[in-house]
């Protein structure tokens, strides 16, 4: 049988190769043969052994040490000049240098360029804590559509289609230290009706023995309302806002939300928006007493609210 001289070996058989060759006498075709390769083959991986010690029969990169037609040093940093000052395009750049867009393209790969998304670096992700529960609490509120049947979102059939019952509002408030959540359902987001739940939720946590000292909301209209001013005096909270357009800043709310939408909203095929509400009190009961938190080193939002007031 004849082999091609470069069949495919493994590290482990190029050190049986070279033992047998080397230590034990075979001869170079009866060791080709066993290994069933040539024997233009086992020479190979001798020589290497004697030049280069056992390191020598690892696997190497197939790619050529020198390219003839490779793109200079100095017109690549031409190109990622023209990509980062001027935003060209691949096209543009290889017109204005007279060069192929396919080198240039592949340039702008090598260097992490291809996208203009990359030229600008995302700023560093900034993440908080306040000291003590109570320091902050974020509120935050979302909408949900009332429904009478099993919707698509589960049966995942959208043919069947019915009347929407119009739409029904989460509004949540959760500590920024212990990540306790208080949650209700209501029937809008209007400024009265925020002012009502925020006081709601202040004695909620009073009565866990959280004092309430500042709230943190996006710009909503229910938000910078006269009436939830009056309220948040009323209170004697302090009320801060996020940046326009800057929903991270408001952060611990909208992570609270995806996890009330997965866990209890979209979890199961509640037969009518009614039953999904009347849910909401035990799953939030799970989530603050017995759910762990990876942020809290796995441990419940009224465990670490407990150890603050020891």
């Amino acid at each position: 049988m004849r082999l091609h001289p470069n069949a495919k070996t493994t590290p482990y058989t190029r050190k049986h190769i070279v033992e047998r060759v080397t230590r034990l006498g075979w001869a170079v075709s009866d060791v080709a043969q066993a290994a069933a390769v040539s024997e233009r083959t086992v020479y190979r991986w001798i020589a290497r052994y004697r030049a280069e010690g056992a390191p020598g029969l690892q696997d190497r990169s197939c790619r050529a040490k020198r390219i003839a037609h490779q793109t200079s040093q100095g017109r690549a940093l031409r190109i990622e000049r023209l990509r980062r000052r001027h935003r060209l395009t691949a096209a543009q750049i290889a017109a204005r240098l007279r060069m192929p867009r396919s080198t240039v393209a592949a340039v702008l790969k090598r260097r992490g360029l291809e996208r203009v998304s990359r030229l600008d670096p995302r700023p560093p992700v900034v993440r908080y804590e306040r000291e003590r529960p109570g320091e902050l609490l974020h509120l935050d509120t979302k909408k949900l559509g009332r429904f009478r049947k099993v919707g698509h979102r589960i049966t995942g059939d959208r043919r069947r289609s019915h009347r929407r019952g119009g739409w029904e509002f989460i509004h949540v408030c959760i500590d920024d230290h212990s990540r306790l959540a208080y949650v209700e359902v209501l029937p809008d987001e209007r400024a009265e009706t925020a002012a009502a739940f925020l006081k709601r939720a202040i004695r909620s946590y009073r009565r866990r023995g959280v004092r309430a000292e500042g709230i943190l909301t996006d710009n909503a209209g229910c938000y910078v309302s006269h009436r939830f001013h009056d309220a948040c005096e009323d209170l004697d909270v302090r009320h801060l806002r996020t940046r326009p357009y800057r929903p991270q800043t408001n952060g611990k709310a909208e992570r609270f939300i995806q996890t009330l939408l997965r866990e209890w909203a979209y979890n199961r095929p509640y037969r009518t928006s009614n039953q999904r509400t009347k849910q909401l009190a035990p799953w939030l009961r799970y989530y603050n007493q017995q759910r762990p938190h990876g942020a809290l080193g796995g441990g419940s939002p009224i465990s670490r609210i407990r150890r603050s007031n020891d």
